[in-house]
């Protein structure tokens, strides 16, 4: 049978199925960090070590990984020469390079119109209709990533140390988080100096835990990160009945705090990324390039 690759490399990990020509999945294999903007080494590891795994989970030989072509959406893709640079540095007979939006957006709306709005460690907004994509956002957590768990972590870091000068109100929230680092703000200040966004990101649920409780602080974090969410699906320009799909890792705790302008399109994606990046390789390489028995 013929054998194609799809790959999801996103800030927090790395997702890669193995499938049939005709897009049904045999193995998948998940592992670590894969945006190749901010750690392109660590990316590169991590994407042949996903794909290992779902050789392995499908019981084919790993030998076969060199001969297969691959879709890979990966976060970082959509700015500099990274692609390229890519050209040299894997191991797949033939392969392409797509935002890691655009295999969401095909999981979960197949080649139907629609939207998707991806919150996890970062954002990425993205619509197509009638085949046109247009894209929001996507530009790295230094300068974007509105919304995303890497901000909402950020923020919370930040205000915590505005109320430990008095600038703030303190609250338990930011009580907690000066907790943790044991209310030295030198500590704090060591943190961020090699920080990575999936750092920052691992502070997201304690701001929602907060928020829940009714804490200030998180409530106010929150309402930004949804204000921000909300305005970059405005920024898609969707018409009619268009859907919308959210993904990742903070869409179900986002997803009821949207407005309601946006709550009335929600649709359940019908597969995840990794599944729309095999589609997209099911369709690109039809031909196979691997035969195993």
């Amino acid at each position: 049978m013929d054998l194609v690759i799809g790959i999801d490399g996103g800030g927090t990990n790395c997702r890669a199925a193995v499938a049939t020509a005709d897009g049904t999945i045999l193995g998948r294999g998940k592992s670590g960090p894969a945006n190749i903007r901010t750690d392109f080494p660590r990316a590169r590891a991590s994407i042949i070590e996903a794909v290992e795994k779902a050789f392995a989970e499908a019981a084919l030989d790993a030998g076969h990984i060199a001969s297969t072509p691959a879709v890979l959406g990966l976060a970082g893709s959509n700015v500099g020469t990274y692609r390229e640079q890519l050209n040299a540095a894997l191991p797949f007979s033939e392969f392409q390079v797509e935002s890691d939006a655009l295999i969401a957006l095909e999981g979960a709306l197949g080649e139907g119109n629609g939207a998707i709005a991806i919150l996890g460690t970062g954002t990425a907004f993205m619509a197509r209709r009638e085949g046109a994509v247009r894209s929001v956002g996507g530009w790295g957590f230094l300068v974007g990533d509105q919304g995303s768990g890497a901000r909402i972590g950020r923020d919370l870091v930040e205000q915590a140390l505005l109320a430990y000068d008095g600038i703030r109100t303190a609250t338990d929230l930011s009580r907690s988080l000066m907790g943790a680092f044991r209310d030295d703000p030198g500590d704090v200040v060591e943190f961020t100096t090699t920080a990575r966004p999936g750092d920052f990101a691992a502070y997201a649920p304690m701001v929602f835990e907060y928020a829940a409780r009714g804490d200030a602080l998180g409530q106010e974090i929150v309402s930004r990160a949804v204000a921000d969410i909300d305005a970059s699906l405005d920024a898609l320009r969707l018409v009619d009945d268009e859907p919308v799909c959210l993904l990742g890792g903070l869409a179900a705790l986002l997803s009821p705090k949207l407005s309601s302008r946006h709550q009335v399109r929600l649709r359940p994606p019908l597969q995840d990324a990794v599944g729309g990046a095999v589609s997209l390789a099911a369709r690109r390489f039809r031909s196979g390039r691997v035969a195993v028995a």
